[in-house]
């Protein structure tokens, strides 16, 4: 599998990962380092890990999990950007102190695995193929983070522009995400 072909995946897989991160960064303000490490790494190695997952999977799992994945991604989505969008219309003195942070615990398990559905399936069609994972799994992994982490820079100075109800836009990228995922399967 030439290079290109690799990256072009890998760019592709990670545009979900962006947009989540994007949406993310324009919620929080600013986002710390910690918060966009913590984001952009789980990020990254849920892109490496499904692919290596899929591929270990191989052909016998490809028939359950296709039929369902983008809903269980748009499931998911719409529960996290549903939480913001609620969130985003607390007043702030009730939401300042004791909002969650979207890049910890729960919230940070569901986002991974959610942007990731996607690299399970890319795994699994490379084991179709009879493809080495390895190095495409690196390379989806480190292209990942980077986006990731480019989101997360992109979407406080966007969140600027459009003021308060920068959690409120987050949360619809997150359920417009959602949406695409299942309409795309569908």
């Amino acid at each position: 599998m030439s290079i290109l072909l690799v990256l072009g995946i890998a760019f592709a897989l990670a545009m979900d990962a962006f947009a989540v991160s994007l949406g993310l960064g324009l919620s929080l303000k600013p986002a710390t380092g910690g918060q966009t490490f913590r984001l952009a790494f789980h990020f990254g190695f849920f892109q490496f890990l499904m692919p290596v997952v899929g591929w270990a999977a191989g052909e016998t799992l490809i028939h359950h999990i296709e039929k369902y994945d983008h809903w269980v991604a748009f499931v998911l989505l719409l529960g996290v950007g549903g939480k913001m969008i609620y969130e985003s219309f607390r007043p702030e003195k009730d939401s300042g102190s004791g909002r969650s942070d979207p890049t910890r615990g729960a919230s940070l398990l569901v986002l991974s695995v959610a942007t990731s559905l996607d690299a399970l399936a890319v795994g699994l069609s490379l084991a179709a193929l009879r493809v080495d994972i390895v190095f495409p799994a690196v390379v989806i992994g480190i292209v990942a983070f980077a986006m990731t982490v480019a989101g997360m820079k992109i979407g406080p100075s966007l969140g600027k522009i459009i003021g308060r109800r920068a959690e409120l836009l987050g949360g619809v990228i997150l359920i417009l995400i959602g949406i695409k995922i299942l309409v795309d399967h569908l």
